[in-house]
C-alpha cells in the first residue's frame, strides 16, 4: 500500500516523509480507530522529534486524499480510519472503544433521507453505541 501512497502524495505535490508513511501504515494496521494523539504516542519513539502538528498536518493531507476517512464518534477527539468503505461503527461508552460494523445495509434509510430533504445527500456516517463485551464482562 505504501507505493499506492507514496505515488499518490508525489502526484498531488505534498512531500513524501518517512513520518507521513508511518502515520498512515498506522492507520492502515490498526482496527482501533485511534486518535492523532493516539498516533503521535505510539510513532514518539520511533520519531522522537516529530511533533504532534505534524501528526494533524497529515492528517489533513490523508484526509484530502480520500486515504482515510474521519470518525466523530461523539468524544473529545475525532478518530481515523484507513478503510474508507461505506460502514458504521459502534463505539463503548465505557471505555471509547469504536469497532466497524460491516454487511449492514442502510439503503433503504438514506432513501428515506434523500426523499425527505431537498439536500443533495454527499455522504453518511451512521454511529452505534453501547458497551463492548470486555466492559460488560466487569460489571
Amino acid at each position: 500500500m505504501n507505493v499506492c501512497v507514496t505515488t499518490l502524495l508525489r502526484e498531488k505535490g505534498f512531500k513524501v516523509t518517512p513520518q507521513r508513511l508511518a502515520i498512515y501504515n498506522v492507520l492502515a494496521a490498526s482496527k482501533a480507530h485511534p486518535s492523532a494523539e493516539m498516533i503521535f504516542h505510539q510513532l514518539q519513539p520511533i520519531y522522537p522529534t516529530m511533533s504532534l502538528a505534524t501528526v494533524y498536518k497529515t492528517i489533513e493531507i490523508l484526509k484530502e486524499l480520500g486515504l482515510i476517512q474521519v470518525l466523530n464518534a461523539g468524544e473529545d477527539s475525532f478518530r481515523y480510519d484507513a478503510d474508507t468503505s461505506n460502514h458504521s461503527h459502534i463505539c463503548c461508552q465505557r471505555c471509547g472503544r469504536v469497532d466497524d460494523l460491516h454487511g449492514i445495509d442502510s439503503t433503504e434509510f438514506v432513501q428515506q433521507v434523500v426523499k425527505a430533504t431537498p439536500y443533495r445527500i454527499t455522504g453518511q456516517q451512521f454511529y452505534f453505541y453501547g458497551v463492548c463485551p470486555e466492559c460488560a464482562a466487569k460489571e
